[in-house]
């Protein structure tokens, strides 16, 4: 019967979640060959897979729990189950069995559950459950459990004491066992009766059940005086026991998968006036362990990779796991054009998820990017938030995180060498002995590496002998011919350094004279780091990667990392930086830090994959918000023309953070310098330069208007804004086309200051969205950069150098015509010149050169003059950054 129950419980569970295959592994350490047999014949009566893993009689316990840690963490393996003698079963082995795969139910957690009577949150052991299922009634009668100790002698005790018998438990050689034999109305033996203790001590008409291990697995006994008539076996019941409660785990299992309600406990805020540094402020604040929320928030121990207390990788496993949960509603936080100090943006999206969650208890996934070191240890400082509306611990956010940036910078440079080196081999050496190094013999054999074989495919040869090529197919398979004066792949590091923005390289004697002039990029302005923001999994990453243009050939055709043999290499270097990295603000709610491209040399967006699981994570009612650099012209252009166009994600809210300040301006105050104090005209009322500089703000507005998405503006308040100034913002951004315009002191007050825009927010989250694109991509790439220079920027029209005209050429003739465009422009003024404030006017753009990066998916445009590596101001932030050495805190970053 329970045969038949578990065969068809199996039987249904497969029918609902087809490409589920329910697997049993279990770890068996002596050479009872019978139990091995009797298990793998019940698994295929019932259709269940088992693993045996057979380890030599003798193993120790370290032995039997790294095989079992090694089984706790594979995904494949739904539970686990232990045969060993009985010397192993010690509380450090059973105890090494993840609770939730335990089902032989011996671990202490699940032990636990079933003593205190949480019968739904445990599973019964086997030999227990056999035992109960070999009884009737029992309700008030004796049962003695004799030679059953430890775990198995709890469990027997729990249950049967639950059904209402009562329990006592005597040892083989207890001076008490005949007297205590002799009143038990029913007898569990643990292990094998020894032939001194005789069946007449034992009451007569006693029920008599064996757990020995030799009956349950069966062996002959020829003593008849140990096997009376009326004893029962549990024997195969609880083998037969142990797959019913496989099923019981799969079920379980099963709902593990799908989504949970977020059960978060927020952290308590008590902000101070005046309000401490940035540092200090996310020092006093203790963070939960990332594990901890990883599981408040709905995932599975298997889906994190935990670094340290407070930071964890998230797999992308996840996405299949909730491919039918609904998203949340998706909202961007974009700007207006800001001052070299920035007016807050990270500081809003962290500010409305706290207020969203720890407040209106809503779920909210804030999505940002990893900040770069350059900026850092340069001018502009961290960038985690600030006051009390930060990601915590920001040092950690700050610096390393998790490793992507090192990982890209590696990649980008492993890419970079290959090109230098290809060039230098291919220089000096003839077809033949390229060939030879190339396709060399290997123990006498000579074969073709996988991605060679792709560009044999590629170039047309369909052969797979190395033998077989001909002098011109050979000819045409070793030479890339790169032209040295097309490469546009460039060095990159993640330092401010201003010393690389032209260098030579190839200057040894070794590289024999082959001199050209590079350069360094910052490593955030990689095209690899477009692609890691912009890919959906690991496999497109892979093809983004492969389709990387770094040169033309001598005939004027794209030479790709493909072509150099790369691409495997690169995917192996980022596959751990493709998963989004956990961490949390300071009220406890979860951040995605993922992707760092900046937003005026790239596209400015954290990535696709963090916004996707975000999505499936906050559930149909949550809130995704992620934030795009600089002003609305730059980020949230980008964001809607590239990054929506990749995700298929559509834009519930803009947020569009606006600041006093900037307004002031923007509306003719006086230069704002980083590291400079603030003239009088933006720490005294001046109503005047306030709505002179809403035309910014206007303007702004506008470009939002053009992709159909409801706008909310968040003024990030300062202590020196007076509310007139605050109320005059307000009216005249609701006044623009503003859906609602909301003041915020989230800096000050934390979560509890951007209520009011979190409610906002969710208002305008349900108002009709007719988004749209602003151009199709089958337009030509000129006319695409016009309708961004002209909508957006509001320039009259543009211009474009002879290099750039050539180069737009160049790329619609290789087929490269229909992508998006990502516009390289300062990110200080609407137009070109970062001196010109508020909203200039019949202005041409100039087009100074215009490259591709294909794996990323656009072209760009720069600009005027646009450096992609930025320098050291004459006093760097790094002054004041500092370790003390006995506590190891990091001082001065703000």
């Amino acid at each position: 019967r329970v045969t038949e129950n578990v065969k068809n419980s199996l039987a249904s569970l497969k029918r609902e979640n087809p490409r589920l295959e329910p697997t049993l592994a279990i770890i068996q350490a002596h050479n009872d060959h019978l139990i091995q047999e009797a298990n793998k014949n019940f698994a295929k009566e019932v259709g269940l897979r088992v693993i045996h893993i057979c380890l030599p009689e003798g193993s120790t316990k370290d032995e039997i729990v790294s095989e079992i840690l090694r089984l706790n963490e594979d995904p494949n393996v739904q539970g686990l189950a232990l045969d060993l003698p009985e010397s192993l079963y010690s509380s450090k082995v059973l105890n090494a069995v993840k609770p939730e795969k335990d089902v032989d139910g011996l671990s202490s957690v699940n032990l636990g559950h079933l003593v205190h009577g949480d019968v739904n949150d445990c599973l019964v052991p086997p030999t227990a459950c056999a035992v109960m299922e070999l009884l009737e009634d029992i309700g008030g009668k004796m049962v003695l459990l004799v030679g059953v100790h430890g775990v198995q002698a709890a469990a027997l005790q729990s249950v049967l004491q639950r059904e209402g018998a009562a329990v006592l438990s005597c040892p083989w050689r207890a001076p008490q066992l005949q007297s205590e034999l002799c009143h038990a109305d029913v007898v569990v033996f643990g292990s094998t009766k020894p032939d001194d203790v005789p069946v007449s001590w034992i009451k007569p008409g006693a029920t008599i059940i064996s757990c020995a291990r030799d009956l349950l697995s069966e062996k002959p006994n020829n003593g008849q005086q140990n096997n009376p008539a009326a004893e029962k076996t549990v024997g195969s019941l609880a083998v037969a026991m142990r797959m019913q409660n496989m099923v019981k785990n799969m079920e379980r299992w099963i709902q593990s998968q799908q989504y949970r309600k977020w059960d978060l406990h927020c952290l308590k805020l008590q902000p101070l006036s005046p309000v401490p540094s940035d540092i200090e402020i996310s020092r006093a604040q203790s963070p939960k362990a990332v594990d901890v929320l990883a599981k408040e928030i709905g995932l599975l121990t298997d889906e994190i990779e935990i670094y340290g207390q407070t930071k964890a990788k998230v797999r992308l496993s996840l996405l299949e796991r909730l491919k039918d949960q609904p998203d949340g509603k998706y909202v961007l936080v974009a700007g207006i054009t800001p001052t070299p100090l920035g007016e807050g943006k990270s500081t809003v999206t962290v500010g409305l998820v706290q207020a969203l969650t720890a407040h209106l208890n809503i779920n909210s996934f804030a999505c940002l990017r990893q900040p770069s070191q350059g900026p850092t240890f340069g001018v502009k400082g961290g960038a985690a938030g600030g006051g009390y509306a930060q990601v915590i611990p920001m040092e950690e956010f700050n610096l390393h995180l998790t490793g992507d940036i090192h990982a890209i910078t590696a990649a980008n440079n492993l890419l970079a060498a290959a090109i230098d080196a290809r060039i230098l081999h291919e220089n000096t050496q003839s077809d033949k002995s390229l060939y030879n190094r190339l396709v060399p013999v290997v123990n006498g054999v000579r074969g073709f590496s996988a991605i060679q074989l792709a560009r044999l495919r590629r170039l047309g040869i369909n052969k797979t002998d190395p033998e077989t090529l001909t002098e011109e197919e050979i000819s045409k398979f070793v030479r890339l011919d790169i032209d040295p004066s097309t490469i546009t792949w460039q060095r990159v590091v993640d330092t401010n350094d201003r010393f690389l923005r032209k260098i030579t390289v190839g200057q040894a004697n070794t590289e024999k004279g082959f001199v050209r002039q590079a350069q360094f990029d910052i490593a955030v302005a990689s095209e690899i780091m477009a692609i890691l923001a912009l890919t959906s999994s690991l496999q497109d990453m892979k093809e983004r990667l492969g389709k990387m243009v770094v040169a033309n050939d001598k005939k004027g055709e794209p030479v790709t990392a493909e072509d150099l043999g790369v691409t495997g290499a690169l995917a192996v270097l980022m596959k751990d930086a493709i998963k989004p990295t956990l961490m949390q603000t300071l009220e406890g709610t979860p951040v995605f830090v993922h992707a760092g491209p900046f937003a005026n040399i790239a596209h400015g967006n954290s990535s696709v994959l963090a916004d996707k699981i975000a999505l499936k994570l906050v559930g149909e009612k949550g809130f995704v918000v992620t934030e795009a650099g600089f002003g609305a012209d730059i980020g949230m252009e980008k964001f809607f023309n590239i990054k929506c166009r990749a995700s298929g994600l559509v834009p519930s809210v803009v947020v569009l953070v606006a600041t006093v300040r900037a307004l002031k301006m923007h509306g003719g105050g006086p230069n704002v310098t980083a590291g400079a104090p603030l003239k009088k005209e933006y720490t005294e009322e001046n109503l005047q330069l306030v709505a002179d500089g809403c035309c910014n703000l206007q303007k702004q507005i506008q470009i939002t208007q053009l992709f159909g998405v409801p706008v909310v503006v968040a003024l990030n308040v300062f202590k020196s804004d007076s509310p007139a100034e605050i109320d005059l913002v307000c009216k005249i951004a609701k006044e623009s086309g503003a859906f609602d315009a909301v003041p915020c002191n989230h800096w000050s007050a934390g979560g509890r200051g951007a209520v009011k825009l979190a409610q906002a927010v969710e208002k305008a989250a349900n108002q009709k969205n007719s988004f749209k694109y602003l151009y199709s991509l089958e337009l030509p790439i000129v006319e695409k950069i016009r309708i961004i220079a002209q909508k957006v920027y509001g320039a009259q029209d543009i211009e474009l150098s002879p290099t750039a005209q050539s180069q737009v050429d160049r790329y619609t003739r290789q087929g490269f015509g229909n992508l998006p465009i990502c516009m390289a422009k300062t990110h200080l003024s609407l137009s070109h010149q970062p001196e010109r404030k508020g909203v200039p006017t019949g202005f041409i753009l100039p087009i100074s050169d215009v490259r591709a990066s294909i794996g990323a998916g656009f072209i760009y445009p720069l600009v005027g003059t646009m450096s992609t590596m930025p320098g050291l101001p004459t006093r760097p932030c790094f002054y004041d950054i500092d370790l003390d050495p006995i506590t190891e805190q990091v001082k001065g970053l703000f």
